[in-house]
């Protein structure tokens, strides 16, 4: 008998247990890691995609800072990457958690730690949309031509950076010299290192920036013992494009550690779920973030978010997860975004260059005959697609009283209008360069013609060579 009610009495608790102890050993190798970086870095940032894992870390971080369980820096900015692609649940939801976020301003000020909120959203031409349409580049891809993530996340968030080293003083533009010391006209952001500063010290005019990155490895002690921290770059739970913080974000400006990194996926769910509602833990209103990852099943299915009708995903799982709730299957006709990207990397809507390209010095282009830039005719009507995709998804919000889609707004589309309307083209193309789908002959790389009597319309991706860089961007 006893052994009997022994286990029946103890089973029941020890999983319950168990995770409650693996959740609190990850909250505190990451109070360990940031108490380790608090007497060096006076000043935080926290890149914040509105994801799962960089919602978990910013609502942990002010939680913690408040607590009073690590020490609070002077300030903390919390630089929220707009992309103008997201999910119309997760967008709502980062609304309200900043929301929250200024109804914790006084506290966290009481603390000593002045609290900055701001959107980071690329300027109006390198914005997804309108640097597709207005500028002619063709939706990315996974191969050779990868734009986005650079221009509607990464370049946004590390100009912001600059300029709030600026702002808090720690840091200048300064004038860009070559190696030979010739002034090109551009400007750099340079920070200022004390001159008291020991060699090999860490810099206390670095911003520190907090990033939410997962691996799914457990790390953490050794961290904590270096006072450093590994970085990764992880595609498997992170959301698309945090990770590159790490790789791209200049060290000229800040240093960048990610306090969750050993986390695991369960853990980061625990969190939004249960313990961020708790008053206890800030009463943060994450429970939201499930919508946008397909409700209850978004832990088991691993999910993640990105662009709606992100064109370097295979599927948009994200979306198809999303439209199985109720509440938001009137969201249906996003799914022709997709299905327009891969429309506007076929022939019908490209120019191709001609053969016998050649480089500045005379040689021939390796990539002979690659496909460019999509055509005018292509670019309005990819225009009135999505305006229309829009306004469908709108009538039908307005008639079930849920929330509206914001694609496009007024600004945007009279920039691509204005933009198409100019003849803008990507760098080193005119727009005379004859249709991708009209015959041609082909050349090799070493000049070597071959006529074609046909061209097979299905011949899509030779190698994208289309230059999105504009010279003027790296000015601040």
């Amino acid at each position: 008998m006893t052994r009997k009610k022994g286990p029946a009495r103890k089973h029941p608790q020890l999983p319950f247990k168990t995770a409650r102890l693996q959740m609190d050993e990850s909250i505190e190798l990451t109070i360990a890691s940031l108490a380790a970086y608090a007497t060096t870095r006076p000043h935080w940032a926290i890149a914040w995609s509105g994801g799962k894992d960089s919602t978990a870390l910013l609502t942990l971080v002010v939680y913690l800072i408040l607590a009073g369980l690590i020490p609070a820096p002077l300030s903390l900015t919390v630089l929220y990457a707009d992309t103008r692609m997201e999910l119309t649940p997760l967008w709502l939801s980062a609304q309200s958690i900043r929301d929250e976020l200024e109804d914790k301003r006084e506290a966290l000020a009481a603390l000593g730690c002045a609290l900055r909120v701001e959107t980071v959203m690329a300027p109006m031409d390198r914005r997804f949309l309108v640097y597709m349409l207005g500028r002619g580049v063709p939706p990315p891809n996974n191969g050779t031509l990868r734009w986005c993530t650079e221009k509607i996340k990464i370049e946004p968030m590390r100009r912001a950076l600059e300029a709030l080293g600026v702002s808090l003083g720690l840091g200048e533009y300064v004038a860009q010299t070559t190696k030979k010391g010739k002034v090109t006209g551009k400007r750099v952001y340079r920070t200022f290192v004390p001159k008291d500063l020991p060699a090999g010290a860490p810099n206390p005019n670095k911003i520190l920036v907090l990033t939410g990155v997962l691996t799914g490895v457990r790390q953490g002690e050794s961290a904590v013992r270096d006072g450093r921290i590994a970085m990764s770059c992880s595609r498997g739970d992170a959301e698309c494009g945090q990770g590159w913080y790490q790789e791209t974000l200049p060290q000229s400006v800040c240093d960048t550690l990610a306090p969750i990194l050993h986390w695991r996926v369960c853990h980061v769910w625990e969190w939004l779920r249960t313990w961020a509602p708790d008053v206890k833990y800030g009463d943060w209103t994450t429970a939201l973030l499930a919508d946008a990852y397909g409700g209850d099943e978004a832990e088991e299915d691993g999910a993640r978010t990105g662009c709606v009708g992100c064109p370097l995903a295979e599927e948009d799982r994200a979306l198809e997860r999303l439209l199985r709730n109720p509440n938001w299957s009137y969201l249906a006709p996003l799914r022709g975004l997709r299905a327009l990207y891969r429309e506007l990397r076929t022939p019908p809507f490209r120019l191709r260059k001609p053969g016998g390209e050649r480089r500045q010095d005379g040689t021939l282009v390796p990539n002979q005959n690659r496909m460019g830039p999509i055509t005018l005719d292509g670019r309005r009507m990819a225009l009135q697609r999505v305006l229309a995709i829009q306004a469908e998804i709108n009538a039908a919000a307005d008639q079930l009283k849920r929330p509206r889609v914001d694609i496009l707004n007024p600004e945007e589309v009279l920039r691509i209008v204005e933009l198409i309307d100019a003849g803008t083209w990507p760098n080193r193309w005119t727009g005379t360069e004859p249709l991708a789908s009209a015959p041609f002959e082909e050349v090799g790389a070493d000049g070597s013609v071959q006529q074609l009597l046909f061209v097979e319309d299905d011949l899509v991706d030779d190698v994208d060579d289309v230059d999105t860089h504009d010279p003027d961007e790296d000015e601040p």
